[in-house]
């Protein structure tokens, strides 16, 4: 797969979404006879084309991710909820509850000794066991504080600042935290070891 492509099925829905609730914010729009306000008309968008997006991923590459998985199925899940109780809290939640089962499936991998951030990471990634095992414990941490942020940011800020927040605010905080690991994926890369006549 391209990686235009690739870029496009990852990042295209939440762009879609973010572009649905800044239109709408301030407006309700009437649907079957319900009234539906912007944030809730960005997820009844977000949702399918999240759906179609991974469904795309799959019918080109053969194989989804764990974190993909989960990420669709509670997408699927909140998003419904949210629609169909027109209750934006759904959608709200998600981020958070992603982000606690990410963090507990990585938590069960440290108590079982078992290396999957590697598994799902280790061909873009070549790092030792060790450099896995602190980049695990600190991708665990960085995962509860994103979902102790999340609930912050939406029981206490607008709409708007939340819908920010997910939509930019997520991918920049994640971005930061593998660039600050950055001397971390030095120390402990293997990518030279790999090489023909290394070592």
């Amino acid at each position: 797969m391209s990686p235009k492509l690739k870029t496009l099925l990852d990042y295209g829905p939440l762009v879609v979404f973010l572009a649905v609730f800044l239109l709408y914010r301030n407006e309700t729009v009437t649907l079957w006879g319900q009234g539906y306000p912007g944030l809730i008309l960005a997820t009844l968008v977000f949702v399918p084309l999240t759906v179609a997006a991974n469904w795309i991923l799959w019918a080109r590459t053969g194989t989804l991710s764990v974190m993909q998985l989960v990420t669709l199925a509670v997408v699927v899940v909140f998003g419904g909820l949210t629609i169909w109780l027109n209750d934006p809290r759904f959608i709200k939640m998600k981020p958070t509850l992603i982000y606690l089962i990410f963090a507990a499936l990585l938590a069960t991998g440290v108590a079982l000794r078992r290396n999957w951030l590697a598994a799902a990471m280790g061909e873009a990634l070549p790092l030792s066991p060790e450099g896995w095992r602190i980049l695990t414990m600190r991708l665990i941490w960085f995962c509860l504080s994103l979902a102790v942020l999340n609930e912050a940011i939406w029981r206490t800020q607008s709409d708007t600042t939340w819908v920010v927040f997910k939509t930019v605010g997520l991918i920049l905080l994640t971005l930061g935290f593998f660039a600050a690991n950055a001397p971390l994926f030095a120390r402990h890369s293997t990518a030279e070891d790999s090489r023909p006549g290394a070592g």
